[in-house]
């Protein structure tokens, strides 16, 4: 495999974006090396500038659950351009996205597009604070909610990789309103909401945390959360940017049974373009302007391209409901050949999924927290990374991010991505 278009574009690209990137792990700087620079995709796989092809595991971190240019919503997107790619106002797109996703979620009353997942969660907590006139948030190590102020204190993904410990730029006054506690870990949770008692105006988790690396919640931790906000008056935001419609029709609020108060959506619901939304229960919601006087705007929300693509992405998940079975059935046909890979050759390991999420962590203790995300062999991750792509399988650049399966990925697909992870580590083994 050689890349030297993507490496005289990333040396221009270093000239004139900061990094060479529009988004930091997309340079490769944990893992090293030269990010190869996609030119098309289609289906289970990605073609770069200088002819590889890649099985793609990341599938734009989540979005393109059906694979890529999924025939239905390049076809909706194609139609719609024509009629201009964005207006400024109300469109019957909106709506009929609103309504499948209401028809989806469970226990969510009214929802409201954005641009962004980050943009969706910024405005939840603009909304629990409004809602609750206070201004303190708990959120969880290693969790990643986009790039707002609030939300890059300890935060995972792009800022663990980075291993960036205080992001410059960020108010000491607003870092002081963002609480910390271990994911899986409600016992420091009563600790803040004890010490900070009357404060605190939202607790915000990753149901599955996706940005240490693919973390489960333990039984009986998002339920003890939903428990304590009930209790203390406090808004439950589930941030389903990664979850959802991704581990069930309803994302994480169906597969937990969850009655989050605020939900933040991204990736899967804008079919591979930029959207995000929050949704939630009607007396938070209503607190939005025009409704209320909680503000959020934006020029291109609502997008029609945006829209289309989303609905139509996601009425076939709705409609073809059998396609979480079968990404199941891929993950887990995957996940059995890497543990017969890495167990012939003891190599310890552990495989954390559910649904069609999971990474790969090199280390002998189950992962519940970041501390034990951070303690697997990022060196072996690494070597691990290289060997596989060499081999034309594409994964996350870093051991912090989750692997997300598609519905296009085939049997044969699945049959090469084992064979490379078998080849891989006798190659890292005969160094």
């Amino acid at each position: 495999m050689h890349l030297h278009k993507s490496k005289q574009l990333f040396a221009r690209a270093q000239q004139l974006i900061p990094g060479g990137v529009n988004s930091p792990v997309r340079a490769f700087k944990h893992v090293g090396g030269i990010p190869p620079f996609i030119a098309s995709a289609k289906g289970a796989y990605l073609y770069d500038v200088d002819g590889n092809t890649y099985i793609d595991y990341v599938n734009s971190w989540g979005p393109m659950i059906m694979g890529h240019a999924y025939e239905p919503v390049v076809r909706a997107i194609q139609e719609q351009v024509q009629h201009s790619t964005s207006y400024g106002a109300p469109t019957e797109l909106e709506v009929l996205l609103a309504e499948q996703i209401l028809r989806m979620v469970p226990r969510i009353d009214q929802v409201r597009m954005v641009n962004s997942g980050t943009e969706a969660c910024m405005t939840a907590i603009r909304l629990a604070r409004g809602f609750t006139d206070k201004n303190k948030i708990i959120k969880f190590e290693g969790c990643y909610h986009g790039h707002a102020d609030s939300f890059l204190v300890q935060a995972g993904s792009g800022v663990a990789t980075l291993e960036i410990q205080e992001v410059p730029g960020v108010p000491s006054s607003v870092a002081a309103d963002t609480l910390v506690a271990p994911y899986n870990n409600l016992q420091a949770v009563d600790t803040l909401l004890e010490t900070y008692a009357g404060e605190i105006a939202a607790i915000i988790v990753e149901p599955v945390a996706g940005n240490m690396g693919c973390v489960l919640p333990l039984p009986g931790f998002l339920e003890g959360l939903q428990q304590r906000c009930q209790e203390q008056g406090i808004v439950f935001i589930v941030d389903e940017v990664m979850t959802g419609f991704r581990l069930a029709p309803g994302g994480a609020q169906e597969r937990f049974q969850l009655d989050a108060d605020l939900i933040t959506f991204g990736k899967i619901i804008g079919g591979g373009l930029p959207v995000g939304a929050v949704g939630g229960k009607r007396e938070i919601m209503s607190l939005l302007a025009p409704s209320g006087k909680v503000y959020q705007a934006g020029t291109l929300s609502g997008n029609p391209l945006a829209m289309i693509a989303g609905y139509t992405l996601l009425r076939e998940l709705d409609l073809n409901r059998h396609i979480y079975e079968a990404l199941e059935q891929k993950t887990q046909q995957l996940i059995d050949g890497l543990n017969t890979v890495f167990g012939k050759k003891a190599i310890v390991h552990q495989i954390p999924h559910i649904g069609s999420m999971l990474s790969v962590f090199f280390t002998e203790y189950p992962v519940h927290d970041f501390v034990a995300a951070s303690a697997a062999s990022n060196e072996l991750f690494k070597q691990f990374f290289h060997a596989m792509l060499e081999k034309g399988i594409y994964l996350p650049p870093s051991p912090f991010e989750s692997w997300f399966v598609s519905y296009a990925l085939s049997d044969e697909d699945i049959a090469k991505t084992i064979k490379a992870a078998e080849e891989s580590i006798e190659q890292i083994l005969s160094r």
